[in-house]
């Protein structure tokens, strides 16, 4: 297994070099011969890296403790799942899966049958290879899957237990492939501009590779929130630890790329910079994998220290500085054939204007997270960027954004006149106003609270406006009942109203945001048996402590009974764990959820007296930030999802050059 393992890897790094440099050739000498030699090469590569993966996926599961990685990852009493998720907790590992979903991507982007005939193919295989062989160089060279020990031991060091939970298993799994998703647009701009194809078909084309990564992203994000809200005791979602600020960067720019696109499409506009935003994007995958492998940032995400970082910063700037030279190159053409403004008081200009405050938003992340880096470097002490500034920055800009996307349904292409925007704004500015005041009078206090909750309602409004419109007009021509006009409506505007849907579910997100940061209310204390706690409405009464053994693990818990307005609620056990192999505790929460609020309970110290220490939390709204996450998933699903043919992606229909 060792030599069959190691090989995989080995013979992949060698195919993947072979198969760039045909390729190359084929496309320098336009030879078709040498190009389908490259492409042939993909599905070999794909084949190696997935029997890579496949040998680790049984070396875990089979307990094989001469491994290095399944000594470091496993131990013998891990439930199998976690035992074949050890694959991505390791740098080696969770690289492996990288280069599996590059090779996938890949061989699905050579062989795609709208692509065929297509003179970018060679181009993009070519760049996507490039890619490749830095991966495989990783493995058979710095981070090795395959390592044997010199003795063989008798048991594994064990997972950490923080990642013994269901939404680590899909967390890495769905990062990765937006990661490596967001590689497909930056390969077909790049190969675009090399071939002088400066309209808008490689955006075409790569509108749903875009959105699918995007959506990937998203779900990396949604589910390491969710995980960090149950797992880890601090009662909080989202820390804007680096390694999160990693992968919500390339969300952000990705997210303006997706909306700027359509204004090139529609209006053929903005072209230098939607491909300046797909190599940015491209760029911070990169920039956050080093983040996470290099060690120069501490983070409870971040894998152990190693040499990587300087690889993936080696390779990321060769990335960007190729990427640039090819986009100034093609500088004058770009500029050449784009199109204007004709007003400010556009959806053109919404579109870019939200652009703006997305950019500014990554940027401000990015300049929090390396702030660290950059005071050390001048100063020679690292200060640490904490919560207070990143929620002060991206709290006016998040609102801002809101407000874009709420006003943006109401505005005409190319000029909005003053007859259409007081006929679109009137009554739905009226709304939010009344909206707004009555959130005063039902008790809410805060100015940034009624301004965002104001903002969401406004958005609401003006895309209820949008279905309504829509289905009315509908009705109108077709006399269909409501629910039938409503969804024939949709299905063929899949993008526009997909699009509509994960605005709605940003605008839930954004409420649990506001309730769970501004009307939050927490309280430690420590009790005897049989006291209780109260916290608003909620009496949680302190009922008994004791301790049980599961496999080589101790848990102590708490039962406690809840109230609420003087009515049970139930009996629940806050937990925490100690692990036989495993030298921190671990808290296991006890949260009673509902849509108005969540009571979040933490079990966190005792004495021998049977006296017990708990931080009880009410965080209001959260359940609607975890129904904006389902949703923005759904209107990303809608929106990708197979229509009538050529309606999302087209076939390629131009000339046939000499190599495809």
């Amino acid at each position: 297994m060792y030599l069959f393992a190691n090989a995989t890897i080995y013979i992949g790094l060698a195919i993947a070099i072979y198969s760039l440099l045909i390729m190359t050739l084929g496309i320098s000498t336009k030879n078709q011969k040498f190009v389908n030699s490259g492409k042939g090469g993909l599905i070999a590569l794909l084949v190696c890296s997935s029997l890579a993966m496949l040998s680790l996926f049984y070396l875990l599961a089979t307990s094989q403790f001469q491994y290095e990685y399944v000594h470091d990852y496993t131990s013998s009493e891990l439930p199998i799942i976690y035992k074949l998720t050890a694959l991505w907790a390791g740098n080696a590992g969770s690289l492996l899966l990288w280069t599996f979903f590059l090779t996938l991507y890949t061989c699905m982007i050579a062989f795609s049958r709208k692509l065929k005939g297509n003179p970018m193919v060679p181009y993009i295989s070519a760049i996507l290879l490039a890619n490749a062989v830095f991966f495989f160089f990783i493995l058979g060279f710095v981070a090795k899957p395959f390592i044997l020990l010199d003795e063989i031991p008798i048991e594994g060091k064990g997972l950490n237990p923080m990642l013994q939970n269901p939404g680590m298993i899909i967390h890495p799994v769905t990062l990765y492939l937006g990661y490596v998703g967001l590689a497909i647009p930056f390969a077909f701009a790049m190969a675009a501009l090399i071939l002088k194809n400066v309209d808008d078909f490689w955006i075409k084309m790569t509108r749903r590779w875009t959105i699918i990564a995007w959506l990937f992203l998203s779900l990396g994000n949604i589910f390491g929130g969710q995980w960090a809200y149950v797992e880890l005791g601090w009662g909080g979602y989202w820390a804007w630890d680096p390694v999160e600020n990693a992968s919500f960067m390339p969300w952000l720019t990705a997210t303006a790329f997706l909306h700027s696109v359509m204004i090139q499409e529609r209006k053929n506009m903005l072209k230098i910079w939607n491909i300046s935003l797909i190599i940015v994007s491209y760029a911070l995958t990169l920039f956050g994998t080093f983040l996470v492998r290099s060690g120069v940032l501490t983070s409870v995400h971040a894998f152990a220290n190693s040499n990587l970082g300087l690889y993936f910063l080696i390779f990321m700037g060769v990335a960007v500085i190729g990427a640039l030279y090819v986009l100034m190159s093609r500088y004058n053409l770009l500029k050449r054939s784009a199109g204007e403004f004709n007003s400010f008081v556009s959806k053109e200009s919404s579109f870019l204007i939200n652009n703006l405050l997305l950019v500014g938003a990554a940027f401000a992340v990015f300049w929090g997270t390396i702030f660290p880096l950059v005071s050390e470097a001048v100063r020679g002490t690292k200060v640490t960027v904490g919560l207070p500034f990143f929620n002060k920055v991206e709290a006016p800009i998040l609102l801002s954004m809101m407000f874009i996307m709420a006003v943006c349904p109401l505005l005409a292409w190319q000029k909005s006149t003053v007859k259409n925007l007081r006929k679109n704004f009137m009554i739905p500015a009226i709304l939010a106003i009344l909206a707004m005041i009555l959130m005063v009078v039902l008790g809410i206090q805060k100015a940034w609270a009624v301004i965002g909750y104001g903002v969401i309602s406004l958005l609401l409004i003006t895309h209820f406006l949008e279905f309504y419109r829509g289905v009315k007009a509908r009705r109108k021509m077709t006399k269909e009942s409501p629910l039938v006009a409503l969804y024939r409506l949709m299905i063929r505007n899949r993008r526009r109203y997909g699009g509509y849907i994960v605005h709605l579910g940003i605008a839930f997100i954004t409420m649990g945001i506001i309730g769970s940061q501004n009307y939050d209310l927490q309280t430690m204390k420590t009790v005897d048996l049989g006291k209780s706690i109260v916290l608003k409405d909620y009496r949680i009464n302190y009922d008994r402590l004791d301790q049980k053994k599961e496999g080589i693990n101790d848990i102590v818990y708490a039962d406690v009974t809840v109230f609420k307005n003087g009515k049970k609620l139930g009996t629940y056990q806050p937990e925490k764990v100690f692990y036989g192999n495993w030298e921190q505790p671990s808290s296991e929460v006890a949260i009673i959820s509902s849509l108005k609020e969540d009571l979040y309970i933490v079990l966190s110290a005792w004495e021998d007296d049977g006296k017990a220490t708990f931080v009880v939390k009410v965080n209001p709204m959260m359940n609607w930030l975890w129904i904006g996450s389902f949703m923005i998933v759904i209107g990303a699903l809608f929106a990708v999802w197979n229509g009538k043919y050529g309606n999302v992606t087209p076939r390629y229909t131009g000339v046939r050059k000499e190599v495809s």
